[in-house]
């Protein structure tokens, strides 16, 4: 790519968009960075489409200069998915935020990319439907499916990979094609619409969206309660698992994030042991017996404080408080930044990685608290350290990385959700083997001059 091109492109996209092109610093600025400790990277300007048609024109423009093209939801990745580290154009889709269909009979909507899951749960608030899929964050759901998110929900719903049925795509071409359909199953073709769910923009742009959509519970029971050690609340989960007790949501907390919480959340109050924040759902009677069986369960691992929350605002600062996790974590070093990184393992080697994650952290010597969505066998690590302090920093990583091989070495992924970007790539070859060149080969195929967000995933040259 050479200035001259990247100039001839911005000329172009100016004609088209006029006033919906950016080039101010301040605008680059936000679109050259996500939520991680990633290093920032500006791109020459930032495109805000308002429809297919003018996605499909501007990825045209691109494609003619060979200038990069990186997708933008709102930016809450972690791994640097949309930092545009070769520059180019940033493709914010925030002003597609239409929801276009809601079926409520089937149980799907079609929404545009930039709609938000808030967004749609709150439009479905009437209907008695829910959309299911929690990162945390209040990420657009273009985003969600081209990171292939998950969340606090997955354990009974699935991730973006059970709950996106089809989607319509810009390639790297400005072709549009169309991917699945609203049926809840096919054996025409390859599956073309999985491939791009979790391809983080290194394909194309998701400019439509069909999702998959479930009945609000009656009934909705959450609680919180404390072990003694890590192992003992995990094992209590994987015999939850194991006898079919069909939870929807099991998170785990360890002793040095519930430190965190009550530093963050004064009204939170709980003791500063390994804990789990859980969900019930169903109706009345179902509910009941989903309690009864956890707590027998429980009991068989030495449980204390159970604290039940009923009412619809008690449920909501407890999830509140857990999705602020991250920040939580942060308030146990003031002025501390944060390496953050998350691996999957299956459900019944999770006790075992966890206790050898923890052997590391303290070998390190650095703060490290772990969250996790353990009913799924995936869980999250906030390293901190002092940014002024680069042998910190360096710890940090090396901690990161040993994590992510103990992972492998017990069968699983360095990433559960939040995806490879430019953080998890050096680790893809390692986890993926010869099936690594294939994706390298897909991706050729499908964008040979290599503009659709380079440098994520998987390199081609």
């Amino acid at each position: 790519m050479t200035q001259h091109n990247t100039a001839l492109a911005i000329a172009a996209l100016n004609d088209l968009l006029g006033d919906r092109l950016s080039t101010g610093e301040s605008i680059r600025e936000i679109h050259g960075r996500d939520e991680a400790y990633s290093e920032p990277a500006l791109p020459d300007a930032v495109a805000f489409p308002e429809s297919t048609d003018e996605v499909s024109a501007i990825v045209k423009i691109c494609a003619q200069h060979k200038v990069p093209v990186v997708p933008f939801g709102i930016g809450t990745s972690l791994e640097g998915h949309v930092i545009p580290t070769h520059g180019g154009i940033s493709v914010d889709t925030s002003r597609m935020n239409k929801i276009l269909e809601i079926h409520e009979s089937d149980l799907d909507a079609v929404v545009q990319p930039g709609v938000s899951r808030t967004q749609l749960n709150e439009e479905l608030r009437a209907t008695g439907l829910m959309f299911t899929v929690d990162p945390g964050a209040d990420a657009t759901l273009g985003g969600m499916a081209a990171t292939r998110a998950s969340g606090t929900n997955t354990v009974r719903y699935g991730t973006m990979r059970e709950n996106v049925l089809a989607l319509e795509v810009v390639l790297p071409d400005g072709t549009v094609i169309e991917t699945g359909s609203r049926a809840r199953k096919s054996s025409a073709g390859y599956d073309l619409t999985h491939l791009f769910v979790g391809s983080e923009g290194t394909l194309g742009i998701i400019t439509r969206l069909t999702v998959r959509l479930f009945g609000q519970p009656d009934t909705i029971l959450a609680a919180t309660c404390g072990f003694e050690t890590v192992d003992d609340a995990v094992n209590s989960v994987i015999m939850a698992i194991q006898m079919g007790i069909p939870m929807a949501r099991i998170e785990l907390l360890d002793e040095i994030q519930m430190k965190g919480m009550n530093i963050f959340n004064p009204d939170l109050s709980l003791p500063e042991k390994p804990h789990l924040f859980l969900e019930f759902h169903g109706s009345d009677a179902s509910v009941k017996e989903q309690v009864e069986f956890f707590e027998g369960v429980a009991e068989e691992f030495g449980v204390s404080g159970f604290a039940w929350a009923t009412k619809a605002e008690d449920r909501g600062r407890l999830w509140a408080a857990r999705h602020n996790a991250y920040y939580a974590g942060k308030s146990l070093r003031k002025g501390c930044e944060s390496v953050v990184t998350d691996c999957c393992v299956p459900i019944s080697a999770l006790a075992d990685c966890i206790s050898r994650t923890k052997e590391i952290i303290n070998k390190a010597g650095l703060i490290a608290p772990i969250v996790g969505h353990v009913g799924d066998g995936n869980f999250h690590l906030l390293i901190l350290f002092d940014p002024n302090d680069p042998e910190e920093l360096t710890k940090a990583k090396q901690l990161a990385s040993d994590v992510n091989r103990v992972a492998l070495s017990f069968g699983g992924t360095v990433t559960g959700e939040h995806g490879v970007g430019t953080g998890k790539k050096k680790y893809m070859a390692e986890e993926h083997g010869a099936a690594y060149a294939l994706m390298a080969t897909l991706k050729r195929a499908v964008d040979p001059d290599n503009i659709m967000n380079p440098g994520k995933t998987v390199d081609i040259n």
